[in-house]
Order: structure tokens, then C-alpha cells, then sequence
């Protein structure tokens, strides 16, 4: 038998029979008791009291044979004995990827679609499931590159406290990279290829340009293309796919003008400071507002005259297309509705921030910058006519507020 005793005043002691082994251990640390004694042999009881000093006494009785019951007479079955640290190796993915952040990314091609006048079909999922791969790889991606940095400022974070390795943070970027741009090119080819420029936008952010002064517009061109990634998919099938490109550009600039907005106001949120930043993102909610709930031309086509040949009867008119727009009452009713929702959610966050500019309050101007990002989308929806679409993206924002409160999107 050996005993040791150490500084912290930890005590062990160990004993062999031939049957088993019993290990018996006392821990006592700012008011704290701990007493566990555990037999082996057929099975294995351990007996724990915990003893704080607000006076919380907890007890645990365990047994390993057959099965294991705890204090409350549950049986478990035979144990997970690293079912801890996988929820922990869980929890650190899920910071490392920031996935309350996630539901605000189907909405970018499904208003895309609508922008496009399409309705959502398998192109327009591939582009969802490409989208979602793709922003997850620029999350895993920006903790890589900013593993230095958010060592300093954010010690906390999966990289910098040793939760997750940079090695494994930057092979899932790639491996989600890759996927995504599979996921496109189901899609068809000019799919694929706003893909790619959508993840070359990406990694130029993450690796080069996210701390110049051209960061804000290189995240904005990225979320722009995004939404026109949802438009070509989901018109892969007409003779003139580049087209509904087109259709859909005042809708990929509104949203590209709002992410320009939140990601100047991100550059000053570990440190505060900047009074100017969350004002001009202030203005920029309430233009993109104002552009979003007014709508434009109606849906269909304009008749452009050509010009009639010498001493030749003029042709017919030649229809040129026009963007699509709400075409019901309903989407002209809802769309006012949701543009006022967009620019409720980060008004308040962002002239706090403006008037007391400290880095508490200014990253929670970039969350509320984030989450406002899908009634925007729920409004560009409205605007191109879907107001189904519109409706179902707002069924995404409670659970992304759920989500939000067990895991930060910044």
C-alpha cells in the first residue's frame, strides 16, 4: 500500500486484493468536500458527496455489473465513460463554426430565387447545401487565420484554449470548401462557377484581406454573390440562366450593402472605440430599409420598338425583360412589414453602440447586425413576389435566437 500526500492537500491511497481493488480519495478545496470510494471485482460501486460552501450536498451512487444505476435508480446500460468529453469536442465545433449563425444563410438563395421570379426547386437546395458548406469553411477558416490574434484578445475561443486543433480547423475548411463546390456543380455549370468565385471571395477574405481596408467590401461582394448563386440555380433550366442573374442584382446589392454594414462595425468589437463605424451602419439599415419596402416595376416585359428598316413595315416589339417585383397584394402588404422588422432588430443595438461605443455593446450591434439579416431576406422574398417564401424564412428566426443564447454568432 502507498500513500501521497501533495501541497493541495490531496491524499491518495491504494490497496490490491485479490478480488478487486478499492481506492479510496478525499479532496477538500475552498469549502469543498469530495468523497469517492469505488470496489471492482464483479461490478463497481462509487459513492460521491459533494459538499460546497453555499452548502449544496449532492450524492451519487453508482454501480457497474450488468448495468449501472444512478442516485435516482435510472438504469444508463453499460456507460459512456467519454460521453463528457465528446460534448465538450461538440460544444467547441459549434463555437468554431458559429452555428447559430447558420440559419441566416438559406435565405440568401431563396431570395435569390425570388428575386430571380423562380420558385425554389432541386437547383435552388443545391445552392442552400453549397451555400451552408461554404460559410461554415469561411468560419473555420477565419479562426485559423486569426488564431494569433484571437489568442491575445480572445483566449476563449476553440483554437486559442486548445479545444480544437489549427491542423483539424483548417482541413474541415477545406473538406467543407470542397463540398460545397460539388454541391454546385450539381447545379450546373454557371452554378458552379459563382461558386467558385463565391470561395475565392472566401479564403482571399479570411487569409489577406479581412484586415485592409478593403475587408468590409470583400465580405459584402461575398454575400452578394451568395444570393445570385441561389438565383442561377434555381434557373439553371431556362435558355438564358445569366439572365435572372441580372433580374436579381438590386436584391444581391441591398443585402451586399447590409453585410458591408455589420462587417465595418465587427472590425472594432473585441476593442470598442468607434462612434462612426455603428452610426454609418445606423444609415445604411435605414436606406436598405426604405430601398427594400418600396418595391419596384412590376413583373413580365416591356415592348421595345425596333427601329423600321428603309421603306419596310416596322416589326413587331421585341419584349424586354424587367425585374421581378411583388405581384400580389399580399407582397405589397408585407413587404413594408418586413422592412420595418429589418431595420427594428439592429436600430436599438447599433445607437447604443454609436452613443457608449465600448466592445460590450459593440459586439452586440454585430449580432443584432447578424440576426437582422433574415427579415432582410424575408423582404427581399416579399419584393420578388414569393411571399411564401418570405413567411417561411421568418419561421427560422426564433430558433436562431434559440440558438444564439447557447452559442455567440460572433
Amino acid at each position: 500500500m502507498t500513500a501521497r500526500t501533495t501541497g493541495s492537500g490531496r491524499t491518495a491511497g491504494s490497496g490490491g486484493t485479490t478480488s478487486g481493488r478499492t481506492t479510496g480519495s478525499g479532496r477538500t478545496t475552498s469549502g469543498r468536500t469530495e468523497t469517492t470510494g469505488r470496489t471492482a471485482g464483479t461490478g463497481r460501486t462509487e459513492t460521491t458527496d459533494r459538499t460546497a460552501g453555499t452548502g449544496r450536498t449532492e450524492t451519487t451512487d453508482r454501480t457497474a455489473g450488468t448495468g449501472r444505476t444512478a442516485g435516482t435508480g435510472r438504469p444508463l446500460g453499460s456507460g459512456r465513460p467519454n460521453s463528457g468529453r465528446a460534448t465538450g469536442r461538440s460544444r467547441a465545433w459549434a463555437e468554431l463554426l458559429r452555428v447559430s449563425a447558420l440559419l441566416s444563410v438559406p435565405g440568401d438563395a431563396l431570395a435569390g430565387a425570388a428575386a430571380a421570379g423562380a420558385r425554389p426547386d432541386r437547383g435552388t437546395l443545391r445552392a442552400i447545401g453549397a451555400s451552408l458548406c461554404l460559410y461554415e469553411a469561411g468560419m473555420a477558416l477565419n479562426d485559423w487565420a486569426d488564431r494569433e490574434e484571437d489568442a491575445l484578445e480572445r483566449p476563449h475561443r476553440p483554437l486559442p484554449s486548445g479545444r480544437i486543433t489549427p491542423r483539424a480547423a483548417l482541413a474541415a475548411s477545406a473538406a467543407l470548401t470542397l463540398t460545397g463546390l460539388g454541391l454546385a456543380s450539381r447545379a450546373g455549370r454557371p452554378a458552379l462557377a459563382t461558386a467558385t468565385a463565391l470561395a475565392t471571395t472566401v479564403w482571399a477574405y479570411d487569409l489577406g484581406l479581412k484586415h485592409t481596408p478593403a475587408g468590409p467590401a470583400t465580405m459584402a461582394t461575398a454575400r452578394a454573390l451568395d444570393l445570385l448563386l441561389g438565383a442561377i440555380a434555381s434557373t439553371t433550366t431556362t435558355p438564358r440562366p445569366g439572365l435572372h442573374a441580372v433580374r436579381a442584382l438590386p436584391s444581391a446589392a441591398l443585402l451586399g450593402a447590409h453585410t458591408y454594414a455589420v462587417t465595418a462595425v465587427s472590425r472594432h468589437e473585441t476593442r470598442g472605440g468607434s462612434t462612426r463605424a455603428p452610426l454609418a451602419a445606423l444609415a445604411v439599415t435605414l436606406a436598405v430599409a426604405g430601398a427594400t419596402s418600396g418595391g419596384s416595376k412590376a413583373p413580365g416585359t416591356d415592348a421595345t420598338p425596333e427601329p423600321a428598316p428603309p421603306g419596310g413595315p416596322r416589326p413587331a416589339p421585341r419584349p424586354r425583360p424587367t425585374l421581378p417585383v411583388p405581384a400580389s397584394p399580399l407582397s405589397r402588404r408585407l413587404g413594408p412589414l418586413l422592412a420595418l422588422a429589418y431595420a427594428r432588430t439592429p436600430a436599438t443595438l447599433l445607437l447604443h453602440a454609436a452613443l457608449n461605443p465600448s466592445a460590450p455593446l459593440t459586439e452586440r450591434a454585430v449580432g443584432g447586425g447578424i440576426r437582422a439579416t433574415i427579415p432582410l431576406q424575408a423582404a427581399l422574398a416579399a419584393r420578388g413576389g414569393a411571399p411564401g417564401t418570405a413567411l417561411a424564412l421568418l419561421g427560422l428566426i426564433p430558433a436562431a435566437r434559440a440558438l444564439a443564447r447557447k452559442v455567440s454568432p460572433t
